[in-house]
């Protein structure tokens, strides 16, 4: 296994432990053969290619015979997913951590963190690891420092993954033509690469209002070692729910300041805007190379509503994986309502500056982002 790093603020968390407990504990794969694995890694490569074509025809983010920082596709493996989003957050996490180590060593209360550290940590945060490694179908990863087994684009941007056995679990789940279906999460995920690498300025943005939410963290480390612990004992079968019958609340709402309150704000209003163009882009470019698609996103969305039972709604919610549901939902009808009043390239407005994402409230009135935007601008 490789190394996720070396000291720095390993004493919060041990983050190899987390890769190696998350490795340990996924689930296995669907059952495919050595050539059948070759064939799903090779056609998702054609289709990654191919649909890096028809998003970029029909968003029209990059401009006719410009060449956008390009970024590697990866296809991988569970394993793959959780080292690379293990590596990811310990680039993000580590300015905060460095603060909760120092709370560790004044804050009465925390014996817990004090004599076992990072190890405890570092499991339950491969036990939320492995519960995930199996549902994520796709992803932009855009945070994780480039390596040798994780190669990243030429000016320090992400790469795009591409999870093939969750890609083939759900394609039989779902009884969904393969070949379309694979092809239908390509078009999602590149357009999430797209985003990225037709506005150079996002990924920065995206990650100074990351640090900005996290600099503003004012939690007793005990407190986060307290809810990873809950979410650790629901995946083993323990109670889902608080101590009144009231959902446990998410981990990111355990770091609710008043500041962090309006930069979540403004992260969710573009998390919002990410997901629901990539879902409206899926949808426009589908029906033109995707012959099932009405069938798959049938299919697709009652999957995503229903859950998988109580015990992955309950971790829904103590992961924050509600919101995301919703953002996708959000999201796309935010992108359609302003392409209906002012066409694709009214809408790519979006993407000029910081200032014109849409706020929070812009998401769920389309309007009021164009009058802002559009009106301010032609005036």
């Amino acid at each position: 296994m490789t190394s996720i790093g070396g000291a720095g603020t390993s004493g919060m968390v041990d983050w190899n432990l987390a890769v190696a407990t998350a490795t340990r504990l996924v689930r296995p794969g669907p059952e495919v053969s050595r050539d059948e694995a070759r064939e799903v890694v090779a056609e998702l490569r054609r289709h990654a290619k191919a649909s890096e074509e028809h998003v970029r025809a029909y968003t029209r983010m990059i401009p006719e015979g410009a060449e956008p920082h390009d970024t590697p596709v990866l296809v991988v493996d569970r394993a793959g997913w959780i080292k690379a989003n293990v590596a990811g957050f310990r680039e993000l996490l580590t300015p905060l951590l460095g603060k909760m180590q120092e709370r560790r060593t004044t804050t009465p209360g925390n014996a817990l963190l004090g004599t076992v550290g990072g190890k405890v940590t570092g499991v339950e945060l491969g036990m939320l690891l492995s519960f995930l490694a199996s549902r994520i179908l796709g992803q932009y990863e855009t945070f994780a420092p480039a390596t040798r087994d994780l190669p990243a684009g030429a000016n320090g941007g992400g790469r795009l993954l591409l999870v093939a056995p969750n890609i083939v679990h759900v394609e039989r789940e779902l009884d969904v033509t393969p070949h379309d279906f694979r092809l239908w999460v390509c078009l999602h995920e590149e357009t999430h690469r797209t985003q990225f690498t037709a506005v150079p300025w996002l990924r920065d943005h995206l990650q100074g209002e990351i640090q900005s939410f996290l600099a503003a963290t004012d939690v007793d480390p005990g407190t986060v070692v307290e809810r990873l612990r809950d979410a650790a004992q629901t995946l083993a079968g323990g109670r889902p729910e608080g101590e009144e019958g009231e959902p446990s609340p998410s981990l990111v709402e355990l770091v609710q300041t008043p500041e962090q309150r309006e930069i979540l704000g403004r992260l969710t209003a573009v998390m919002s805007l990410l997901e629901g163009h990539a879902d409206y882009v899926m949808d426009g470019v589908g029906p033109q190379v995707v012959p099932s698609v009405a069938e798959i996103r049938e299919k697709f969305q009652a999957r995503r509503a229903r859950g998988a039972s109580r015990l992955d709604l309950a971790l829904r919610r103590l992961l924050g994986l509600d919101a995301k549901l919703r953002q996708y939902r959000d999201g796309e009808r935010f992108v359609r309502a302003v392409v209906d009043q002012v066409g694709m390239d009214g809408f790519n407005r979006v993407w000029t500056s910081p200032n014109t994402l849409p706020t929070k409230t812009e998401i769920a009135a389309p309007a009021d982002w164009i009058a802002r935007v559009h009106r301010k601008a032609d005036s």
